[in-house]
């Protein structure tokens, strides 16, 4: 008989995040099945095509809404809408696994909705400093920038447990480091994109966010605030 108490070789996934993988994959299915014309009919090819243009992140929009006082809803939402947005299924798919291995270590240490609030913070962070750094002419889409405010999570942990132990608190910022490195190596065969600000603003965001999103941060920031 196997006790109940017996360690499960694989954990389970918290439920958000396997729903909100589910939501990045159902998207791309529903992409990958007009363009192969199994659905909608010919006019499902330009479907990806359609919800890029709909819910892509531009920068020149946000301008505008920043200059004339005016905030659609149909535009704010791009700020948070255009991580379910991917170029392609391999772009999906190597965000999508990222997402499931920073998602579920976040949601289980910081909780589900704290996991929410850094990935939708970090999407709009990263949305942000992007313009910022790179003009109103940018567009944006897909999950890396979210998906790097959760590695800004789990460097914080990893930050605040080589505090604890009096190790070199920098060796946190190992994983970061690795990726962006790799982007620049990619970049130097295959082109540079400007969207890597993005994905390092979302991990700044997410880094910062941490402080009042992991359990008992937020105590700890009015404690602080009391004692000045």
């Amino acid at each position: 008989m196997s006790s109940p108490d017996q360690i499960r070789a694989v954990n389970p996934l918290p439920p958000v995040v396997a729903a909100m993988f589910l939501v990045f994959l159902g998207i791309e299915l529903v992409f990958q099945a007009g363009t192969s014309g199994l659905v909608g009919g010919p006019q499902a090819i330009g479907w990806r095509n359609a919800a890029i243009e709909t819910y892509h992140f531009n920068g020149a929009v946000l301008t505008w809404m920043w200059e004339t006082g005016q905030w659609p809803l149909r535009y704010l939402i791009r700020l948070v809408s255009y991580p379910f947005v991917n170029a392609n299924f391999t772009s999906m798919l190597i965000g999508g696994v990222m997402f499931l291995a920073m998602g579920k270590l976040v949601a289980e240490t910081y909780g589900a909705l704290a996991m929410l609030a850094i990935f939708f913070g970090s999407a709009i962070g990263g949305a942000l400093i992007y313009t910022i750094g790179f003009g109103s002419q940018v567009w944006l889409l897909g999950v890396f920038p979210p998906v790097y405010g959760l590695i800004g999570a789990f460097t914080f942990l990893l930050w605040r447990r080589l505090a604890t132990l009096g190790s070199n608190q920098t060796r946190a910022f190992t994983l970061i480091a690795v990726l962006m490195g790799l982007q620049l190596l990619f970049g130097l065969f295959f082109g540079l994109h400007s969207d890597w600000l993005a994905d390092l603003g979302g991990f700044v965001c997410g880094f910062l966010l941490s402080f009042l999103l992991v359990p008992g941060g937020w105590a700890r920031v009015l404690a602080r605030l009391r004692q000045e």
